[in-house]
C-alpha cells in the first residue's frame, strides 16, 4: 500500500514539472510580437506589411508617386508602401532621422506608420535628459516611433508620434516632446507643428494623408 502511494506521489509530482515546463515554453518563453496590444474589446486585426528598409529607390518612387498628384492629369490619390512613404518623408522632406541612425526599417501596423533604428543615446541628449530611463539603455540602442502623418495646411504637415520605443523601454507620453524637440533643434523651428510632431514640408496640392490596410495613401486636393 506505502509502495502503491509512493508511486502514486512520483506520478503527480512529474505531472506538475512536466505541466511546468509546457507553461514555460508555451507562455513565458515564446517571442514578442512587435505592435501594441489589442484592448479585450478590440475586434479589427492589426495590418502590417512587415518591416523593410529605407532605400534611395524606395525614396525615389515615393517622390515620383507624389510628383505624379501634381500633374493636372495625373490621379486623385497615390498609394505607397511603408518604405517607400517612410524614404521619401524622412530622407527628403523632413530629414528629421537621428544622425547616428543606421539599419532604417518602416512598418505599418494597425493605422500608424512605425520606424525604428539603431541610434547613439546622445542623439537625444544623452542619458542625463532621459532620466532614469537613460540609466537603462546603452551607449547605442534601439528605436522606435509610431504615429500617424497629420496634414495641417497647404504645403505643410507632422509625423505625428504617438509611441516611442528606446530599447526594451516604453517611453512615457508625458517624455515624447523631449526626446522630439532634440531632433528638431537641428532644423530651424516651424509654426504650427505640435510637440509630439515632427514637420514635414509637402507639396501645397497634397489635402489629405491616411494610413490604413498596410498602406499610405496621399490625396490630391480637387478644386
Amino acid at each position: 500500500m506505502k509502495g502503491c502511494l509512493r508511486r502514486a506521489g512520483c506520478l503527480v509530482l512529474i505531472i506538475i514539472i512536466l505541466a511546468a515546463v509546457w507553461y514555460w515554453y508555451s507562455r513565458v518563453n515564446s517571442p514578442a510580437t512587435v505592435g501594441p496590444a489589442a484592448g479585450p474589446t478590440t475586434t479589427a486585426t492589426s495590418v502590417s506589411s512587415g518591416w523593410r528598409p529605407l532605400t534611395a529607390a524606395d525614396a525615389e518612387r515615393g517622390r515620383a508617386a507624389v510628383q505624379s498628384l501634381g500633374r493636372q492629369s495625373g490621379p486623385v490619390f497615390a498609394n505607397l508602401t511603408p518604405a517607400e512613404a517612410a524614404s521619401y518623408i524622412f530622407t527628403v522632406v523632413a530629414k528629421q532621422l537621428p544622425p547616428s541612425a543606421k539599419n532604417v526599417e518602416a512598418a505599418i501596423i494597425g493605422d500608424r506608420l512605425y520606424v525604428r533604428s539603431d541610434v547613439e543615446l546622445k542623439d537625444f541628449g544623452g542619458a542625463k535628459s532621459l532620466g532614469p530611463v537613460g540609466m537603462l539603455l546603452g551607449e547605442r540602442d534601439s528605436v522606435r516611433f509610431g504615429g500617424t502623418i497629420n496634414m495641417l495646411r497647404p504645403g505643410l504637415g507632422e509625423f505625428l508620434v504617438q509611441e516611442v520605443k528606446l530599447g526594451r523601454i516604453e517611453i512615457p507620453n508625458a517624455l515624447i516632446p523631449r526626446l522630439l524637440s532634440q531632433m528638431k533643434q537641428r532644423s530651424k523651428p516651424v509654426e504650427g507643428i505640435s510637440q509630439n510632431g515632427l514637420p514635414m514640408v509637402m507639396p501645397t496640392y497634397i489635402s489629405d494623408v491616411r494610413i490604413s490596410n498596410g498602406k499610405i495613401t496621399l490625396y490630391k486636393s480637387v478644386r
